[in-house]
């Protein structure tokens, strides 16, 4: 199937073509969410943080609201905060791709006279947006993104298997995916481990796995009910190393070409990435959008109802009850695998086909729902 996207000026490649409003915190939610019913065709992108946050956790801040307006679904940025600085920093980082971003600070001017030259403003990235076209590209261009959730014993016998042989086909076509998920590697870290391309690599992983499970263990908790949750448990998953192992089918068996940090963009070399990231969908979609990944895999056993204001999520389940009952949140039932009615190259080709007609316009049963989860991750209290 051919695919075709909006190409923009540096290079990357997108499969939307959205106007975003964008909070630099959270007290500038109210002008951007009112920028966003005056204007058609324009999202806001509410949230909880932006304030008083500092060293690592303020970077990661930046880092996301810039990577958010950087990504290649976003055809223009409105950054709205209350402040000149932050403001300003973040439509710096914005710019940087070429595309239209302007910045409104709400001090020394009131908020109804920014929202009023936000909407002026937003008219403008509107129309322009409304005039690009799509134009062919290749799958290799894509960055994907995966994560699974609410997951039972048929995620790691058919969803992730699935989206772990969609996920060779991508990578062997030269294209990028990004996988994450720290804490719900435990008792399968090993094996990732041994799939990074380099000694380097290696121990960066496990850096990153160390640290994320000992600041868990540090804090004397028991995670029984939070790894595995309550609807892992309920779907048959006892351990957090069941979780685990189902977890790692759905990257597939390519080595992994590079370790990010949290909303931390691959650089170099295409194909497998490994992200540090929080296991909560919201949260981990989030930082791989802010990534720049443009499309989402999410394996689901019990099923769970996530979507992204930026980034479409293509939710696939092997479970025939969830199938049935949530029908209109699942865009791929793969039950059949189940059931030995479907092969698994069947299963992987009707998800890469989805995939492309997703690409090419199709909206998801998120996008169609109108689910817009946006959640920061904040490491830790605010000063």
């Amino acid at each position: 199937m051919e695919l075709y996207g909006y190409r923009r000026s540096d290079g990357s490649v997108g499969v939307r073509n959205h106007v975003i409003v964008l909070p630099v915190d959270d007290i500038s939610n109210a002008a951007c969410e009112a920028v966003a019913s005056k204007i058609a065709g324009t999202v806001a992108l509410p949230h909880a943080y932006g304030r008083l946050q500092y060293g690592k956790d303020l970077d990661l801040h930046f880092r996301t609201m810039i990577g958010t307006g950087a990504n290649p679904n976003v055809a223009a940025a409105i950054v709205i905060g209350i402040e000149p600085t932050w403001t300003e920093r973040i439509v710096e980082g914005i710019a940087a791709t070429g595309k239209p971003v302007a910045g409104f600070s709400i001090e020394r001017n009131g908020e109804l006279e920014i929202v009023r030259q936000a909407c002026w403003t937003a008219i403008d990235f509107v129309q322009q947006a409304s005039e690009q076209r799509r134009e062919r590209i290749e799958l290799a261009e894509l960055t994907v993104s995966i994560k699974c959730g609410e997951s039972d014993t048929t995620t790691g016998l058919g969803s992730c298997p699935t989206v772990g042989a969609v996920v060779d086909r991508l990578v062997s076509a030269g294209a990028t995916v990004l996988f994450g998920e720290t804490s719900e590697l435990t008792g399968g870290e090993h094996l990732v481990a041994a799939r990074m391309a380099t000694e380097e690599l290696r121990e960066a992983f496990l850096a990153a796995y160390d640290g994320y499970v000992s600041e868990i263990a540090a804090g004397g908790v028991d995670l029984l009910g939070s790894q595995p949750t309550q609807g892992n448990i309920a779907g048959g998953l006892s351990t957090i190393e069941e979780k685990a192992l189902g977890n790692i089918q759905k990257t597939g068996t390519f080595p992994v070409v590079g370790v990010l940090e949290p909303a931390g963009r691959p650089s170099g070399d295409r194909g497998l990435y490994f992200m540090d990231t929080s296991s909560a969908a919201a949260e981990c979609i989030t930082l791989m959008a802010a990534a720049g990944a443009v499309v989402h895999f999410f394996p689901t056993g019990q099923g769970n109802i996530i979507g992204n204001p930026i980034e479409p999520v293509i939710k696939l389940t092997a479970n025939s009850l969830t199938a049935a009952t949530m029908s209109e949140h699942i865009d791929l039932d793969v039950s059949g695998l189940l059931t030995r009615d479907l092969r698994l190259s069947e299963a992987a080709d009707q998800l890469l086909e989805l995939l492309c007609r997703t690409v090419n316009g199709r909206l998801t049963a998120a996008e169609a729902l109108g689910h817009r989860e946006f959640v920061m991750t904040k490491l830790y209290r605010s000063a």
